[in-house]
């Protein structure tokens, strides 16, 4: 991670996003910039939670990891996004581990100076409700999305959250075999089924299997299939 302190910087985020009722001015000096790498982790489950973080830039994967250290997607975020916002409200450790899928850039301040300078701050505690409810509605919505669409659209849906276009390129991720069962469990279907599904896909054209991994050949098609996507 690199850590920036650059107040036009932050000013441009923070008018880009129309944030700037939302951080006042006495917290500005307290926020940094901070650029992370991909692959690199943002913060991870279980650890003490410190920090507010408002993603600008890149996507995020979000992810929990059980007992028996099996980890499960639970889904990718794109700006505008905040981590930290329920630790910050419960005072609890980190839910769940947050991971930079491209490059990412966000917004970053300690939880003290929250308190110290925004404790009962209308406009920031408005702002962190809208978050949360939003939470809790995709939340919802996922639950139904897994219930109720064949796995073709869920699998498509996901496909779409782990693959970018940027400057009208499309950037694709490899999903490896060894993943696939972690798939399953995320749109809820078992690990044959999903094969079979997949198989049906690079029969059709829209995805290539190649020595163990999954590429999107086709995202138009994909978006087609899927209707809109849950998984963001």
């Amino acid at each position: 991670m690199e850590e920036i302190h650059d107040e036009n910087q932050l000013l441009y985020y923070l008018k880009q996003y129309q944030l700037e009722t939302v951080f006042p001015e006495p917290l500005r000096p307290l926020m940094t910039v901070c650029h992370f790498e991909k692959c690199e982790l943002i913060c991870r489950q279980g650890e003490a939670s410190e920090y507010l973080y408002v993603l600008v830039e890149g996507k995020i994967k979000i992810f929990t990891t059980s007992a028996q250290d099996k980890t499960l997607v639970l889904c990718f975020k794109t700006p505008l996004e905040v981590v930290g916002d329920v630790e910050y409200v419960r005072e609890s450790p980190i839910i769940n581990t947050v991971q930079a899928v491209t490059p990412v850039v966000m917004l970053r301040i300690h939880y003290r100076h929250l308190v110290e300078h925004a404790g009962d701050y209308a406009p920031l505690l408005k702002f962190l409700l809208k978050i949360i409810s939003h939470k809790f509605y995709i939340d919802s919505n996922f639950s139904s999305f897994n219930l109720m669409y064949p796995v073709e659209v869920r699998l498509a849906s996901y496909l779409l959250s782990i693959s970018t276009e940027e400057a009208g390129a499309v950037v694709h991720e490899g999903l490896d075999s060894f993943n696939l069962t972690d798939i399953a469990n995320l749109i809820g279907t078992s690990y044959r089924h999903l094969n079979r599904v997949i198989q049906k896909l690079c029969t059709d054209g829209f995805i290539e299997r190649n020595q163990g991994f999954i590429q999107v050949k086709d995202r138009a098609g994909l978006r087609q299939i899927a209707g809109h996507n849950i998984y963001e």
